[in-house]
């Protein structure tokens, strides 16, 4: 071979080298980072129906008997694999077999009989049984190793898609208190938390499914939407959920969908004025939610009159969101200062810091626009651990007159998984003690359709039309920025979880 033939092929050789280089470089890494809009408080999952706890722990480290597809509420098979109903009070399920907790532990009935008894403890106060079973006891039943019954006081018929939100973890994890160090059978074990720094989640080998690609997960937070977004278009970050619409301006990173969280002002009604018809529809008519919509809030966010999305049982679609009438809010107003009720008595807004991307411009606004038709506010913007126990109760009576902005996420195909723990006389988050609207919450629970949607659209229609226990404001819409070197494509259900094992590498 000549030299100019021999040196030829030789940079031949390198080129291709070369160009595989980095291809294997990358395919070497297999590590993620995620930046979130917030850090975790706690790690239990049988809080993971929070957002900064579920986008971390939720079927990445402890996983649910069934799963629910969030498009359309569907259940699919996962820790279970089969389930019937036995009687009206009984629901069977079929177990997997073959699974190990990452500490070893065999999943089996009792370790999931463990579980639920642990979440459902109301010494416990867990979330999942506060949000999704609110006055709803159940008693499990080990038939067999692997086949285990759940018995309800009442008819329970839609039991299985409860057990789809229910968390299980392994019985070495303490009973009494919350746990910061998740044990589960998910894909990913929980290998640390430094507070204040990040969360980090490793590839469980000895898991039953399909491995993932991602062999480690990174999680840290930052407050700043624009913050998060510049992150990961300069490679720091690879995803970053819940990016404000005015930095999701990159057409190659940023997917934006409609999702299934809304917003609104929980009223707190056990204080004059607030306990006033009057002073809480005057609050309604006094934001302007077009102003708001397209300029700190994306376009697509649509105006809301109930705390649940379109295509969720018991959504009543004839309800119309409040107008935006100034004036007869002042009227209002100053009709009931006539009667005697003390309309300048201050009320505070309080929001939760970095709930939703254009969360404090939001507040902001609305605090201007009820100072605008007469009344005494101050705006006050909490970190997420006080505002939970402002949100939740045992409430104390020495509070100040509020209203509580919030935003709550029901993917799960029923109204059940709101009314309760938002407007029962004994749910968790409710500051509503109101007879007729208990009475129509306890016969839904229990009911079947069509009578169960009726019931339940005719209580969504009573709290917005006539008791106004609250301010709806908006059925979200999110935006998501993803690295072009990881191949996932974010849906609706990045508004409660992120599933680790749903990303892949381009």
């Amino acid at each position: 071979m000549s030299y100019h033939a021999e040196m030829r092929s030789w940079l031949s050789v390198l080129a291709v080298t070369v160009a595989i280089m980095p291809a294997v470089a990358d395919a070497q890494d297999r590590t993620v980072t995620l930046v979130l809009p917030e850090e975790p408080d706690i790690v239990d999952p049988c809080h993971s129906t929070r957002s900064n706890i579920g986008r971390v722990v939720k079927q990445n480290v402890a996983e649910t008997l069934l799963e629910i597809d969030p498009a359309d509420g569907s259940l699919e098979p996962r820790l279970a694999t089969a389930w019937e109903q036995v009687d009206e009070l009984t629901w069977r399920f079929e177990l997997r077999d073959g699974i190990v907790f990452h500490d070893g532990t065999p999943f089996d009935a009792e370790a999931v009989a463990t579980s639920v008894n642990r979440t459902l403890d109301p010494q416990l106060d867990c979330e999942i049984r506060t949000k999704f079973f609110g006055n709803t006891a159940v008693t499990p039943r080990v038939v067999d190793s692997h086949t285990i019954e759940f018995k309800t006081e009442q008819p329970s018929p839609i039991l299985p898609t409860m057990m789809g939100t229910m968390t299980i973890t392994a019985p070495s994890t303490i009973a009494t208190e919350l746990t910061r160090e998740p044990i589960g059978t998910g894909p990913y074990v929980f290998t640390s938390w430094a507070p204040g720094q990040n969360v980090v989640l490793t590839r469980f080998e000895d898991y039953w499914g399909e491995e993932p690609e991602v062999e480690q997960a990174t999680y840290i937070w930052r407050s700043e939407s624009s913050v998060r977004a510049a992150m990961v278009e300069t490679g720091e970050a690879d995803i970053a959920p819940s990016i404000a619409v005015q930095d999701a301006g990159n057409p190659d990173l940023d997917f934006s969908y409609f999702d299934s969280e809304t917003t609104n002002f929980r009223i707190d009604l056990a204080f004059p004025p607030l306990d006033d018809v009057r002073v809480r529809r005057a609050i309604n008519l006094a934001i302007d939610r077009e102003a708001i919509r397209g300029s700190i809030l994306p376009e697509g966010v649509v105006p809301a009159a109930q705390f649940v999305v379109p295509g969720i049982n018991g959504h009543n679609a004839d309800l119309e969101p409040f107008p935006y009438d100034p004036e007869e809010a002042t009227r209002l107003i100053e009709e009931a200062r006539a009667d005697g009720v003390p309309v300048d008595q201050e009320i505070l807004i309080i929001g939760r810091r970095g709930i939703h991307a254009g969360v404090t411009e939001t507040l902001e606004v609305v605090h201007a626009m009820l100072q605008g038709v007469g009344l005494n506010v101050r705006l006050q913007v909490v970190e997420v651990a006080e505002w939970i126990d402002l949100y939740t109760k045992p409430f104390n009576e020495d509070r100040q007159v509020n209203i509580l902005h919030a935003m709550h996420d029901n993917n799960n195909g029923d109204a059940v998984f709101t009314a309760f723990n938002k407007y029962h006389s004994e749910g968790a988050q409710s500051t509503l003690a109101d007879p007729a609207i208990d009475d129509l919450i306890e016969r839904a629970t229990v009911a079947v359709d069509p009578e169960r949607r009726q019931l339940w659209e005719e209580m969504f229609r009573m709290l917005h039309e006539d008791i106004l226990a609250d301010v709806s404001l908006f059925h979200m819409v999110g935006f998501t920025r993803v690295s072009p070197r990881v191949n996932f494509v974010p849906t609706i259900a990045v508004n409660s979880e992120l599933q680790l094992a749903n990303i892949g590498f381009n």
